[in-house]
């Protein structure tokens, strides 16, 4: 009996559905021609589809980091808004004294947050653009931005402003002024 030395076997499928069941056979082959349990069997296959599954958990993991972000961002805009509210509560009042209606100041306050995150998503757009052109140059790793992936961060910035500014600004239209006025 002759010996024949390998040290790989390299076997081309017809298509791609046959291929774990073509890996199973020369398993089998192997297990019974080869007592020593010193092979392995790699799947390309398999190899692509443990990416794709740590690529979704990154993704994932990447997802609930910037969800909290923003999160934490939120707070700090509605603590931020709502600490001028406390500032302007006499001004508040004496808007109200001379006729503003309290959906005006739910309004200027509203603006006000949307301006603040606004430019906090423009400088965030601006800082990752940035970025991005830095890691190509510097690793010489094409990063690609998507026309649309600046215009979403921008516009989730906004609507986090949105969100979180709503109570500070319910809470400034809701100031009696009269209280508003007294206030020191």
């Amino acid at each position: 009996m002759e010996e024949l030395e390998m040290s790989q076997l390299t076997v081309e499928v017809d298509d791609m559905k046959h291929v774990k069941q073509t890996a199973k056979v020369i398993e089998g082959l192997l297990e019974q021609f080869h007592s020593q349990k010193d092979t392995s069997i790699t799947i390309p296959l398999d190899l692509l589809e443990k990416a794709e599954q740590a690529q979704r958990l990154f993704t994932l993991v990447l997802g609930a980091i910037a969800s909290v972000s923003l999160v934490v961002g939120g707070i700090g805009i509605m603590n931020i808004m709502l600490a001028t509210v406390t500032e302007r509560t006499r001004e508040i009042g004496i808007r109200m004294a001379v006729g503003a209606k309290r959906r005006d100041i739910a309004w200027q306050f509203l603006v006000e947050t949307m301006s603040l995150s606004g430019a906090g998503g423009l400088m965030g757009v601006a800082l990752g653009i940035a970025c991005s052109g830095l890691v190509t140059r510097v690793f010489t790793f094409p990063t690609i931005i998507r026309p649309w992936s600046p215009m979403m961060a921008f516009g989730v910035s906004l609507a986090v402003g949105l969100v979180f500014g709503t109570y500070p600004a319910i809470r400034a239209a809701s100031l009696d002024p009269i209280e508003a006025l007294r206030y020191e």
